[in-house]
């Protein structure tokens, strides 16, 4: 067994593999497309995040390849077609990182809400901009989910116990299901329409590309925040810009982008407003995650390779 780990990973997690196995752990690989074709040639294992593409031109190059190891739970990065062709397993590190993306989720509500936490250079400066601070309470507003998987009912749960009224649209997910007996399942447009806070859980596919357009932005309040934590791609980000310019939205949190890692060419629609929060892909990668996710995602590949050597 050899497995090449293309991303950063917690290395304890690799003390995992012990003498029964090689591994090539080399976090700068998803910046050198050339050096990692190469080194995957042996691989029977491959480890990787989000922004290694894992397509047709990398299993080319790697023939033993039998597992592919997510450490995360989206798989838009890998060509899921492509290796079941091949019968090449593929592991995401379901639930490892639930509990930060949801705590990411509700202090990007709060923060937005309240509108009191990035005064520091304002009073720094000797100013006192207490009045343009007096924001909004979380207690008594509607946290609306677009989509309602694990991530989404544990910030729904979150947000359930400071005092919001759930609702979430989920078209995959049975009317009978036991998730709805404590949120509302309601259609899309009533979501956009009754959200104080909408954050997207939904992954990004064909169906759900700039799904959060100029329109679905124009038929949420102008009193409301949109957060996504999911993928670059589902929310416009130039008919986002425009809404929260133009006072047609009153903030925004975005953990992903489009373009990653996000240029300043890409940011550029964003320059001037400070009504959005921006972080680079972080929202489900706090320590604590980062030691989970690696030590399922080892334990995921080492499990597969090991089933199939007998």
């Amino acid at each position: 067994m050899h497995i090449v780990v293309s991303e950063f990973i917690d290395e304890a997690a690799l003390s995992q593999i012990g003498s029964g196995a090689t591994f090539d752990y080399n976090p700068e690989l998803v910046e050198n497309r050339p050096r990692l074709l190469h080194s995957i040639h042996k691989a029977t294992g491959l480890i990787v995040r989000n922004r290694t593409q894992v397509n047709a031109e990398l299993l080319a190059a790697a023939p033993q390849l039998k597992v592919v190891g997510r450490l995360g739970v989206g798989l838009d990065n890998i060509d899921l077609d492509a290796c079941a062709a091949r019968a090449i397993a593929v592991h995401p590190a379901t639930g490892a990182n639930t509990l930060p993306v949801a705590e990411y989720v509700i202090t990007a509500s709060m923060m937005l809400l309240r509108g009191a936490f990035q005064s520091r250079r304002a009073m720094i400066a000797g100013d006192w901009p207490r009045s343009a601070l007096i924001g909004g309470e979380i207690s008594g507003r509607v946290m609306g989910l677009l989509g309602f998987g694990n991530i989404a009912r544990a910030v729904a749960d979150r947000a359930r116990s400071l005092g919001m009224t759930i609702l979430a649209h989920d078209p995959f997910l049975a009317p009978d299901d036991p998730a709805w007996q404590q949120s509302q399942n309601c259609s899309f447009s009533a979501l956009l329409a009754n959200a104080d806070v909408l954050s997207l859980h939904v992954p990004l596919t064909q169906a759900t590309r700039n799904l959060i357009d100029a329109d679905a932005l124009a038929q949420m309040k102008p009193s409301a925040i949109l957060i996504n934590t999911a993928r670059g791609g589902i929310a416009d980000e130039t008919a986002l810009a425009y809404a929260l310019r133009h006072s047609k939205l009153a903030g925004a949190a975005l953990d992903v982008f489009e373009q990653e890692p996000l240029t300043a060419g890409a940011a550029e629609k964003f320059e001037g407003l400070d009504n959005i929060l921006l972080t680079p892909h972080i929202a489900g990668v706090s320590t604590e995650a980062n030691i989970r996710v690696s030590a399922v995602t080892v334990t995921n590949v080492l499990n597969e390779l090991r089933s199939l050597n007998g």
